[in-house]
């Protein structure tokens, strides 16, 4: 590969030939090294100065030239450059023949700061779900207590009360697990689905009565017309409106209105609509707010639920849209491919 080729490339490279001289590095190699002479010719272990929090060196620690024949690369680890920067290092070994010895040894040096941002991503991620699963936990491992060691003392509707708010965080739990999994099928593309004609008004009726029966404090409304059946797994649907309106009772202010219609600019789509009297999602936060965890500053709740009916959606070949509600609020409109389309 031309010297130009590999100065292009973002990660740094130094080869060596069978003797453990170097034959060639890029810009970014030296670069990292810390180093601006040719390096041709030089040992590798002088070359590459890298070292572990024990102060070893990479050739001394890998010996590349040595070890089975059968080996063929050295896997990705962490080292530290001269300054202290941590990189990832790994390293691909040439044999002229299978058993033969090395006849050229790759090494590529990567920045270590994507692997850090995965890793404090994760941290986040660990801490936000430790979160949201130990505050339904401690209402019902409380109640369970108070149950166990007062049950004589507790009257018929103390203990229905407590044993109803135990049903409701254990509910909760299982909700929140449920979209966990859900998060992680979406991510992985192990999502399964089975679509088959279905009835988006009826499914939807069913959703806005639930959360009425819940949410008794909100007016919520459902306007419809007449529809052709979508083509759509029926308990994805059903997930994604509910997320939708639940989300629109959590965050929003005023009455919540549900509207199913054909899609205005694509006949082959049916869309449903759910609208607040809220503040609204500003413009420059809608990009965002389809990303795991996000969370309003009003109101409660895991903040997967729009990643969930982002990738649901989206899943089916549809859309999902955030804009402005005309008089104040915020509208989410999500499509359905009508079914035969």
């Amino acid at each position: 590969m031309p010297l130009d080729v590999l100065d292009a490339l973002p990660d740094g490279v130094v080869v060596a030939g069978p003797d453990g001289r170097v034959l060639v590095t890029n810009a970014a190699a030296r670069r990292m090294l810390g180093i601006t002479e040719d390096l041709t010719g030089m040992p590798l272990v002088a070359v590459l100065a890298l070292s572990d929090h024990d102060g070893n060196g990479w050739v001394e620690s890998n010996a590349p030239y040595a070890g089975l024949p059968s080996r063929k690369a050295i896997p990705e680890q962490t080292w530290l450059l001269p300054d202290g920067t941590e990189v990832l290092v790994a390293a691909a070994l040439h044999r002229a023949e299978r058993g033969g010895p090395v006849e050229m040894v790759a090494v590529s040096l990567r920045s270590g700061r994507g692997r850090a941002r995965l890793d404090r991503e994760r941290s986040d991620l660990v801490a936000t779900v430790a979160h949201e699963l130990r505050s339904p936990l401690t209402g019902v491992r409380g109640f369970v207590h108070a149950l166990i060691n007062r049950w004589e003392q507790l009257n018929d509707e103390q203990k229905k009360l407590m044993l109803t708010t135990v049903a409701a965080d254990a509910d909760r739990l299982s909700r929140l697990i449920a979209e966990l999994l859900d998060v992680a099928r979406i991510d992985t593309g192990r999502l399964q689905m089975h679509p088959r004609p279905c009835d988006l008004v009826q499914l939807s009726e069913r959703v806005v009565a639930s959360v009425r029966h819940a949410a008794t404090s909100r007016t919520i409304t459902l306007h419809t017309e007449e529809v052709p059946p979508i083509a759509a797994d029926p308990d994805k649907v059903t997930q994604v409106v509910t997320n939708l309106v639940e989300n629109a009772v959590r965050h929003g202010e005023g009455d919540v209105t549900v509207t199913i219609a054909p899609d205005g600019a694509d006949s082959s789509y049916v869309a449903i609509t759910v609208t607040d009297e809220g503040d609204g999602i500003p413009a420059e936060l809608r990009g965002r707010v389809f990303t795991k965890f996000w969370t309003a500053s009003s109101g409660g709740g895991s903040g997967l639920g729009l990643y969930i009916v982002n990738g649901l959606v989206r899943a089916h070949g549809g859309t999902v849209l955030i804009e402005d509600r005309p008089g104040g609020g915020a509208s989410v409109t999500a499509t359905w491919p009508v079914h035969g389309r």
